[in-house]
């Protein structure tokens, strides 16, 4: 039998006892005993039901092939080929979901979101993309009925950003947005551009897990905070009292700054919530590199250094140059339209574990 499902009969067996415990009058009356016991119930059931599912296909795969080696009527014949090979797909499908599903989950999947954007090559127009880019990633939240905070903005006098960074919380944030990390490169006429050239310009996104407090440990030692006015294009945004915050890790040289609250402290937790991200995925990518150096080869890794995406206004077109997808619905997209994104960047990472894995 395969490992993966002998693995699929252990967890039908726990999931059975979880059954079993969850109708115990002891459990019963023990309220935190019942919740943790239907909750790793919950977590199993779709698993389960999958694989009972797989299991009752391969059933009648098997009978079918019975009927097709004892009979000789060829319109029988012909009628259980059919049907064998529809038994067989559906199974081949069902058997590369389970797998799917039985790839050990990213722990970070199911956290909050610290999402950044920061204008690259391209100068002002970059800026501006930056912006559109702010725009996408709040409707696609708003969508998946996310809260965003805006955690630390910069913005320029022509409504772009030099920077701005997110803070998501919601189901399945992290998951679903993590493979937008990278280099996401514009091509387009800019307004000011009178001779209606194209011009390129890039912004670097960061998708980062947030992190919980006890996670990373950040010692009062080992920070430097200073504080002053903030600053910005003009008018109201400017404050006269010294509120902005930025706060220096010594031992990493890592920096945040954040001006967008008038209150010193809401600026200062913050700014504490990004650096804890930013120590997290630090710590994260050490710990990925050493795996790799092991294993010899990179897989997934959603490297931020690598251009990732073009955005073609000219041409509507948008192309993920990871894995080849070209989509020419370039308004939708930066309406916030990026499941048609988003779902095959995910099957292709899903696939590349699969085959490390095997």
């Amino acid at each position: 039998m395969p490992g993966w499902l002998h693995k699929l009969e252990e967890i039908e067996a726990r999931y059975e006892d979880l059954t079993a415990r969850m109708g115990d009058a002891a459990v019963l009356q023990d309220p935190s005993a019942y919740q943790r016991a239907a909750k790793a119930h919950a977590d199993l059931s779709p698993l389960v039901d999958r694989y009972r599912a797989y299991r009752k296909l391969t059933r009648e795969a098997a009978e079918t092939r019975g009927i097709l080696k004892e009979t000789i009527d060829p319109d029988l014949r012909a009628l259980a080929g059919a049907e064998l090979g529809e038994l067989e797909r559906r199974a081949a499908t069902l058997e590369e979901e389970l797998q799917r599903l039985l790839l050990p989950r990213d722990p970070n999947d199911e956290k909050n979101t610290i999402l950044e954007l920061r204008a690259g090559a391209g100068g002002e127009e970059a800026a501006l993309f930056a912006a559109d880019l702010f725009r996408m990633y709040l409707r696609y939240a708003e969508r998946q009925r996310w809260k965003v905070e805006v955690l630390s903005s910069h913005e320029t006098g022509t409504r772009g950003f030099r920077e701005v960074i997110l803070g998501i919380e919601g189901k399945g944030a992290y998951s679903r947005l993590k493979f937008e990390g990278g280099v996401h490169r514009v091509q387009r006429v800019p307004e000011t551009e009178a001779a209606g050239r194209i011009h390129t310009s890039t912004v670097t996104v960061a998708v980062l897990p947030e992190a919980e407090e006890v996670e990373v440990q950040i010692e009062p030692k080992d920070l430097r905070i200073d504080v002053f006015r903030s600053t910005g294009p003009g008018g109201q945004s400017v404050n006269t009292t010294d509120s902005a915050v930025r706060i220096t890790h010594v031992l990493t040289g890592l920096v945040v700054t954040c001006q967008d609250e008038k209150s010193q402290h809401k600026n200062k937790a913050k700014a504490l919530k990004v650096l804890r991200a930013r120590l997290l995925e630090r710590a994260q990518e050490e710990q990925r590199a050493r795996i790799d150096q092991d294993r010899g080869s990179q897989v997934g890794t959603g490297d931020r250094a690598e251009k990732i995406r073009t955005y073609n206004f000219p041409q509507n077109r948008v192309t993920d140059h990871r894995i080849g997808l070209t989509l020419h619905s370039l308004a939708a997209i930066l309406d916030g339209d990026l499941p048609p994104l988003i779902e095959p960047l995910t099957a292709h990472f899903q696939a590349e574990r699969l085959k490390a894995v095997s």
